[in-house]
């Protein structure tokens, strides 16, 4: 594909990337606006979607609220500005999708590294505008994160697609050079890097949807509480439908969240506050529905939910120790401990960063420290994964081969099949007689038809006993036909008569 074609598609899927993420606010915002305030201050409409567009992308957002609002809520005055900084995972998971997506298209047509650059600047270009933009009084973000961290957000995925795509077709460069030094490794050292990559992507997968399932099994199991706070909002169907939204928008955090309860170390929900399947300890929470999913305590039997992990650890390890080339002789350790222990070590990291990623302020004093802590979490991610990925891959492989001291007895007492070969069949006269189907008519002059004489009294006519031919008998009909068969010049005394 052209590279000029190439690089508009990468500019089309960064515009539609970032346009598909603010369209995503702006669209129940502004129903929000016409139906839900009474004056609304259309000024005051792209600045909060950009507010929101800026959090999901990992921006801290400060809030100050006006002295009216303070007076006529009661709020304490020392409130009155503070900063939002738990994202809404679904906006940056958008966009790292959309990245990733469009970085391995570029990279699949050979020109991984102008898509990628394409892609990043325009991406680059539309944060600068929403950042200089967006500001307002009530409402505001620093201008170098709200550019540099939606941008990356953006070119770090970009970047790994790319790299993807151009592993697969080749790129006649830097790949191809990395793949050239990979399959220059040793038999047994070859193919540890992609086992480590593969082991890392069905790791993350795996936590990932073992996060979903805690999720769902935590609203099904105390919906009578969300169910309760619904009630208790008072919210009319337009405020119920942002409600909805907003916490939908906070799905992939709250996945993150009970991937750290599943794994032990579990999450705060404000200063002084765990969330932990050994012990909850919190204080009162805000009246956000999807709260209520929080367990109010907790059993012994809820640590065995760090088996999950191990389990996670284990499928990887058996889908890894498949995928391993089977040698004759025993198979070094070596190769499977680094993959068991890198597999481990970067998920591992993929815990810290998810850990930085989900957690964050939610609002003023004790509510600034929400999510979990990027060490424990890392922590014992690592080595949950390990535990269950060892098992697997530093075992014996069984039925794989024959061990050497027991082949010998094998080939004793087993003798080769031996390979199919026709023999030559026999060459023998033909023998009219012997494979004769039935009579053959004599040979009459042309135009004459054939005898009526010639047939066996079986096929002549049962009624006709005057002529000649029914006092014939068998064997002179045989006779007739046999002489009718032969060849002028042979006689009967010839082979094969």
């Amino acid at each position: 594909m052209h590279r000029l074609l190439v690089a508009l598609l990468a500019a089309l899927d960064a515009l539609l990337a970032a346009a598909g993420g603010i369209a995503v606010v702006l669209a129940p915002l502004a129903l929000l606006w016409v139906f839900g305030v009474g004056d609304p201050d259309w000024g005051a409409l792209w600045p909060a979607s950009a507010a929101v567009w800026h959090l999901g992308h990992l921006v801290p957002v400060t809030v100050s609220l006006p002295d009216a609002y303070l007076a006529a809520t009661g709020i304490d005055p020392s409130f009155a500005t503070f900063t939002l900084s738990l994202a809404p995972l679904a906006f940056a998971a958008f966009t790292a999708l959309f990245a990733a997506r469009s970085g391995v298209r570029a990279g699949e047509a050979g020109a991984a590294l102008t898509g990628w650059l394409s892609g990043s600047l325009v991406f680059a270009a539309i944060a600068v505008l929403v950042a200089l933009t967006s500001n307002a009084a009530l409402v505001a973000s620093e201008t170098g994160p709200a550019i540099l961290l939606p941008s990356l957000l953006f070119l770090v995925p970009s970047f790994v697609g790319a790299v993807i795509g151009a592993w697969r077709v080749g790129d006649d460069g830097p790949v191809d050079a990395v793949r050239g030094w990979v399959e220059r490794m040793p038999t047994v050292w070859a193919p540890v890097p992609g086992l480590v990559l593969r082991g890392l992507a069905l790791t993350t997968l795996g936590l990932v949807a073992v996060g979903g399932v805690i999720v769902v099994a935590g609203l099904i199991a105390r919906s009578s509480q969300v169910i309760g706070l619904y009630q208790a909002s008072n919210a009319d169907a337009i405020g119920a439908t942002v409600i909805a939204l907003g916490q939908l928008m906070y799905l992939p955090t709250l996945v993150l969240w009970a991937l750290a309860f599943t794994a032990g170390p579990g999450f705060a929900l404000g200063t002084d506050t765990a969330v932990t399947p050994a012990a909850t300890q919190v204080g009162a929470l805000p009246g956000i529905p999807v709260l209520g999913a929080v367990p109010d305590s907790t059993s012994s039997w809820l640590l065995l939910l760090a088996l999950l992990p191990v389990g996670v650890g284990a499928l990887t390890g058996w889908i890894l120790r498949s995928r391993m080339p089977v040698t004759a002789d025993s198979e070094p350790l070596a190769p499977r401990l680094v993959v068991a222990v890198a597999v481990a070590a970067l998920t591992g990291g993929v815990g810290a960063l998810a850990a930085v990623a989900s957690s964050g302020a939610i609002g003023p004093g004790r509510l600034a420290d929400t999510g979990p802590q990027p060490g424990p979490l890392a922590l014992a991610l690592g080595l949950e994964v390990l535990v269950g990925s060892a098992i697997l891959l530093l075992s014996p492989r069984f039925g794989a081969a024959v061990d050497d001291d027991v082949r010998p007895v094998f080939d004793e007492q087993r003798e080769p099949a031996p390979a199919f070969s026709p023999g030559p069949r026999a060459q023998t006269p033909f023998d009219r007689d012997e494979h004769a189907t039935g009579p053959a008519p004599t040979v009459s002059a042309p135009g004459t038809g054939i005898a009526s004489d010639v047939w066996p009294r079986s096929y002549r006519d049962p009624d006709d006993t005057g002529s000649a031919s029914a006092q014939l008998g068998d064997d002179e009909v045989r006779a007739r036909i046999r002489a009718a068969w032969s060849e002028p010049g042979d006689d009967d005394s010839s082979p094969g008569r």
